[in-house]
């Protein structure tokens, strides 16, 4: 009755052996050390207590149609602005516009400072394909043309610029295995600091609670040196309401909600993406 973890390392002497034995679906550790590391990171881990009727209530409707309606890859800003409303995950006004003059006027009915992005590239900053606190509609005419030119720019969004803390919540799904849910702070601190949580879904209010007290971090949610902290509640809702939208939508294969903005009065959500894959 006890578990077996096999340990396949060797790809010469037992080449077929081991191709025989991952083709009937098993799975196996590649090296003892992986399979050591494995150990260490659950032996301190709480079994799950998850309470079926702890996920927040959404629009399941909602989601189907627009999961179903959807080719495999990464969807358009008004698809995934769907389903983060049908989750009722809170997220930043925005709008994609297509001309100078459809920015300018959108810009205005948001309220400046304003934030551009362009539609297209996945790695925005890295291709300069973000444009903050822009203050004008002169600025904004400017940043128009300089934007559309990134490559494989399709398109304008934009958004009011809001303040606070940048938090994230990403979520991946292992084949035979389902989502993992992860937490943490947001922006470059992902890759810089690398403090993240992770709990596999369904994850309920109190398990993302969990998460969110296990970060290293975690004081700046107190606040520190005068400033004020963030609304830890508000962010574990939003865990929860991410955890809901994977069980309605299994098809999503991989899910950022980097970054939210998070204070001591909300989190909301500024950018997104989601990718789906079909099961033929």
């Amino acid at each position: 009755k006890k578990p077996i973890f096999p340990v396949l390392p060797s790809t010469y002497t037992a080449k077929e052996e081991v191709a025989e034995f991952l083709d009937k679906g098993r799975i196996n550790f590649p090296d003892e050390v992986l399979l050591g590391r494995a150990l260490g990171s659950i032996i301190n881990t709480a079994p799950p207590y998850y309470d079926e009727n702890a996920l927040p209530e959404i629009d399941h409707n909602a989601i189907r149609e627009i999961i179903d309606s959807s080719e495999g890859g990464y969807l358009l800003p008004e698809k995934i602005q769907g389903l983060l409303d049908a989750a009722g995950i809170p997220r930043a006004k925005e709008l994609v516009v297509h001309s100078e003059s459809d920015a300018v006027r959108e810009a205005s009915e948001i309220g400046f400072p304003v934030v551009m992005k362009v539609v297209g590239p996945l790695h925005k900053s890295d291709v300069g394909a973000v444009s903050l606190s822009i203050p004008n509609e002169k600025k904004v005419a400017s940043e128009y043309h300089r934007l559309m030119k990134v490559k494989d720019a399709q398109g304008i969004l934009i958004q009011p610029m809001l303040s606070g803390r940048e938090l994230f919540v990403g979520a991946i799904r292992e084949k035979k295995f389902g989502h993992t849910i992860m937490c943490g702070f947001g922006g470059i601190f992902i890759e810089v600091v690398k403090d993240v949580q992770a709990a596999i879904s369904p994850v309920d209010k109190k398990e993302a609670l969990d998460m969110i007290h296990s970060l290293r971090s975690y004081k700046i949610f107190e606040g520190v040196r005068g400033q004020k902290g963030i609304n830890e509640q508000r962010y574990a809702e939003i865990i929860t309401r991410v955890s809901a939208l994977l069980e309605a939508a299994p098809e999503i294969n991989e899910m950022d909600l980097n970054p939210l903005m998070g204070n001591d009065k909300d989190v909301i959500a500024v950018d997104a993406r989601i990718s789906i894959e079909k099961h033929k």
